[in-house]
């Protein structure tokens, strides 16, 4: 039996001190030194064997990162693991103390196609797995064809289409060989809730964004762009995640998803629900009122739903201890999961032909203060997300 952890962690803007990365935001020395220490004591904590990172501006950064995590955690084994000649040192307990570097690990960074010059700067993502990669990792940003989504009014007319051609930040895909398995790992980062407000030619800035004359119609026209960029960016992930099932190969999907499990950008990632009875569903071709689907159709719809479903690790986990409450981000007062990792059916305990399981869930948020904490001015450079990891086993 193979167990392995597979986590993710949105860092929040990792990149070195004294480079201005978004308009008039940088690091000085000493904060660039908080945010490195905190991260690399939230990577030692979690000892993930698979982390799927978010906001990474420089790889180096999060390569000195993971070095000052592979020194501490050093440290830490030399002080808590018993010495090797003690009769003890076999025991459950005193292995889990123990850390495991990231010396020989292998790290795939993808880089943002939208990144800038200072100030305009646009954060990309990695991966980083201690049981290395199968085959080179591959990024899916820029569109080799752009996505024309058609629009039909409702009348029947023509309503025009919405146009992708890029991602907003890019999705890392990686194949992971796990015991005798492969698992392809999709890390992605969809576009946030911020609204999107196109800029005039002729203007130093959108008029949605000046507060002083604030335009509420605008600025909700603003998130309604962000919301379908976002869902087709989903689609677009989706569609990478079905080739991988139909070739039969385990998926897990990660990152941060800026919805939570029941948004529809996430169902679209995740897909759908299978109906608890097609039998009962009148048939797409009727003719008559009683025209349904069979039983045998029924059986055969529901497994080619659920064979392409992809499971939440969170909902699992909630469903087998039914007292943990998870949340990934504070705002507003609102405690909710939008960073989440997904399961294909080969880990989905229902599934009696499933190569594995997932054993625990758990999740990192004690840091998370919705700006209400006495720390929460000092606390900004630690991440305004918590960390998620899945403990899981592979069958023999």
């Amino acid at each position: 039996m193979t167990r392995f952890t597979v986590a993710s962690f949105n860092v929040k803007n990792l990149i070195g001190p004294d480079q201005e990365y978004y308009k008039f935001e940088h690091y000085k020395p000493e904060e660039y030194a908080w945010k490195s220490d905190w991260m690399a004591d939230q990577i030692l904590t979690m000892d993930a064997d698979i982390i799927a990172f978010q906001e990474i501006f420089e790889e180096n950064a999060l390569r000195h990162v993971i070095a000052e995590a592979d020194v501490r955690g050093v440290a830490a084994n030399e002080a808590t693991v018993p010495d090797a000649s003690k009769r003890y040192h076999k025991k459950a307990i005193f292995r889990k103390l123990a850390y495991t570097p990231y010396t020989d690990a292998a790290l795939a960074f993808a880089p943002n196609a939208n990144d800038g010059v200072p100030g305009q700067r646009r954060p990309g993502v990695a991966v980083l797995s201690r049981l290395g990669f199968d085959g080179p990792p591959e990024v899916i940003q820029v569109l080799s064809e752009p996505l024309n989504i058609p629009f039909r009014d409702l009348t029947g007319e023509d309503a025009g289409h919405y146009r992708l051609t890029r991602l907003s930040r890019p999705v890392l895909k990686v194949r992971i060989p796990v015991g005798d398995q492969i698992i392809t790992l999709f890390n992605c980062h969809l576009k946030s809730k911020l609204g999107e407000y196109p800029r005039p030619n002729d203007a130093a800035f959108a008029p949605e964004a000046d507060l002083t004359n604030y335009d509420p119609a605008g600025r909700a026209m603003g998130n309604l762009r962000a919301a379908l960029r976002r869902m087709a960016e989903a689609w677009v992930l989706r569609h990478a995640i079905l080739n991988e099932l139909d070739r039969g190969n385990p998926v897990m999907v990660m990152g941060d998803f800026n919805d939570g499990e029941h948004a529809v950008s996430s169902e679209i990632i995740s897909g759908e629900m299978p109906f608890k009875n097609y039998s009962w569903m009148r048939r797409h071709d009727s003719e008559n009122a009683n025209d349904r689907y069979s039983k045998e159709e029924n059986i055969q719809i529901t497994e080619n739903v659920n064979r392409v479903r992809l499971h939440s690790a969170e909902k699992l986990f909630v469903r087998k201890s039914l007292r943990d409450m998870v949340y990934t981000a504070a705002f507003g007062g609102v405690f909710e999961s939008i960073d989440q990792i997904y399961l294909s059916r080969h880990f989905d305990p229902e599934y009696d032909g499933r190569i594995g399981d997932m054993e625990y869930f758990s999740v990192l948020n004690d840091h998370l203060t919705d700006g209400s904490h006495p720390e929460a001015p000092y606390n900004k450079l630690a991440s305004d997300h918590g960390q998620i990891m899945a403990h899981m086993k592979l069958h023999d």
